[in-house]
């Protein structure tokens, strides 16, 4: 998902540079929301392999 992320940013910045600003915010919105949706995952698996680790070391 932050390999998509990272592509709607870089087509979002070369939208920009050549001058379509509709591509280009619609691309970094895209970006947007697929980094928060990683960010999101990203932080409830790490607290789920804290708290699985805790339970195995117990």
């Amino acid at each position: 998902m932050l390999k998509w992320a990272l592509i709607c940013l870089v087509i979002s910045i070369i939208a920009g540079a050549l001058g379509f600003r509709g591509v280009s915010s619609a691309a970094g919105t895209a970006a947007k929301v697929l980094f928060g949706i990683f960010l999101i995952l990203f932080i409830i698996f790490l607290i789920m392999a804290f708290t699985a680790g805790g339970a195995i070391a117990w």
